[in-house]
């Protein structure tokens, strides 16, 4: 080797081997909890990589109240996506482009994010208690959807602001009105952007567990609260823990592939297809 090259060398040799190290760092404690869920529970703190290999604590959590948790995160997660995105949407896009309320308009939907949940969460329950709403997957999507709305709001505003207006003039020289060209012309060039909002929000309601903690019962209890609820008198089932937490983050996973292409195709998306 040259000897003028060796300081580069050294340099990048530097610099992939604290890349190597980081992504350890980083990846170690996933790939050891994977590692624990496929271990009975008797040798879950084993310091072996894999001292027995079974599959009875993803049985035994998916025979169980977990299973129903599972498919409660899904409903309300999707459901308070499906609840808020059209509200983001109109709102987003009247912030864009007419400037509906002007700058402290923007400021109030955005301040409501500022307020700490704890906060929130007893009012809400007592609203909710005297509607009837509470123990109800229904109460849970309408706080999520109330929750993730200022969110999902600010997303798409930044989204209905890189669209070129003259697009819309263009659809309504053509006849076309105000609503038409927002159907017809706005939503589907923005719709990667749409996207990455919807799959944001249902990533934060299907982590959210205070309002979950209150508000929801042993029936309609989500994914946070059922692995919650495995700490027992004798202690943690970390096995089982384990297993639920891979179970948990296989949705967010595929979420957060679906999420980096949108957002990517939203910041590049122009007016031509």
């Amino acid at each position: 080797m040259d000897r003028n090259e060796r300081p580069a060398f050294r340099r990048r040799f530097g610099l992939h081997f604290g890349l190597i190290v980081v992504c350890a760092i980083v990846l170690l404690p996933p790939l050891w909890v994977l590692r624990t869920s496929f271990v009975p529970e008797q040798l879950s703190y084993s310091n072996e990589l894999m001292p027995a290999f079974t599959t009875d604590n993803y049985s035994a959590l998916l025979s169980s109240r977990f299973g129903q948790s599972y498919l409660n995160s899904l409903i309300v997660a999707l459901g308070s996506v499906l609840l808020a995105l059209p509200f983001a949407a109109t709102t987003g896009y009247a912030f864009a482009r007419f400037r509906t309320g002007g700058r402290w308009a923007r400021f109030a939907v955005l301040a409501t994010q500022m307020l700490p949940p704890v906060a929130l969460v007893l009012p809400t329950f007592t609203l909710f208690r005297s509607l009837e709403l509470s123990n109800s997957l229904t109460g849970l999507i309408i706080v999520y959807a109330a929750l993730n709305l200022p969110f999902l709001t600010w997303i798409l505003m930044g989204f209905f602001e890189g669209i070129p207006v003259d697009l819309e003039w263009a659809a309504m020289t053509d006849g076309a009105t105000a609503w038409g060209a927002f159907w017809r012309i706005v939503l589907p060039v923005s719709m990667p952007g749409i996207a990455a909002a919807g799959v944001l929000g249902f990533i934060l309601a299907w982590n959210e567990f205070l309002f979950a903690l209150v508000l929801s019962g042993p029936k309609t209890a989500t994914i946070p609260v059922a692995l919650a609820a495995l700490q027992t008198s004798n202690g943690v089932q970390i096995a089982k823990v384990s297993a639920g937490v891979v179970l948990a983050i296989l949705p967010l996973v595929v979420a957060s592939r679906f999420i980096q292409r949108f957002i990517v195709q939203g910041l590049t998306f122009g007016s031509v297809k």
